[in-house]
Parts: C-alpha cells; sequence; structure tokens
C-alpha cells in the first residue's frame, strides 16, 4: 500500500483520502441511524400474549401507514446506504483505473 501511494500523485492521494474520509463518515451517520431506528421500534411478538391468538386491531389493518412502517422502510434505507457507501470505500480508493497509477 505504501508502494502504492508513492506512485500516485499528491493532489491525486489528497482526493483519494478525503473520499475515503467522507465515506467512513457517511457509513458512520448510516449505521447510528440504523442503530437508533431498530432499537426504537417494537419487537414483532407480544410475548405471552400471543399464544391466546390476536384480535383484528385499527393498527393492524393500516399497518402500512403507521409509523412502524415508516420505521421500517427507513430502517432499510440506512442499510442500503451502508451498503452501497461501503463498496464505495473498499472499490475506489484502490482502482488504479480510477487513479490512473
Amino acid at each position: 500500500m505504501y508502494l502504492y501511494n508513492l506512485l500516485i500523485s499528491d493532489a491525486m492521494n489528497a482526493l483519494r483520502t478525503a473520499i475515503s474520509i467522507v465515506t467512513l463518515v457517511i457509513m458512520a451517520l448510516a449505521a447510528l441511524a440504523t442503530i437508533i431506528l431498530i432499537l426504537l421500534q417494537p419487537s414483532n411478538s407480544s410475548g405471552v400474549s400471543a399464544l391466546g391468538g390476536s384480535s383484528e386491531t385499527f393498527f393492524g389493518k393500516n399497518k402500512g401507514k403507521s409509523i412502524e412502517a415508516k420505521m421500517k422502510k427507513w430502517t432499510i434505507i440506512c442499510l442500503v446506504i451502508l451498503l452501497v457507501f461501503s463498496v464505495i470505500y473498499f472499490v475506489v480508493p484502490y482502482n488504479t483505473a480510477i487513479w490512473g497509477a
């Protein structure tokens, strides 16, 4: 890796470092948001009351419009962001076709 840094110019090395830092910050924010969203979501099971069966409620009928559905959607979005920027972080800095070395 140190030999690779010597092959590219200082400007390219600075740009590569900046891209790495920005992607790390975005990944950290996405991971933190994912953790918070997962902790705020209620569990799927009702515990002991699930053994006796469940009755249909207003929130059961409109589950797609509830806050829980929105939180689940935002959790998936944060995980996709985390995945995309993880790939960018590990592929882009070492791709010699981009940096011309």
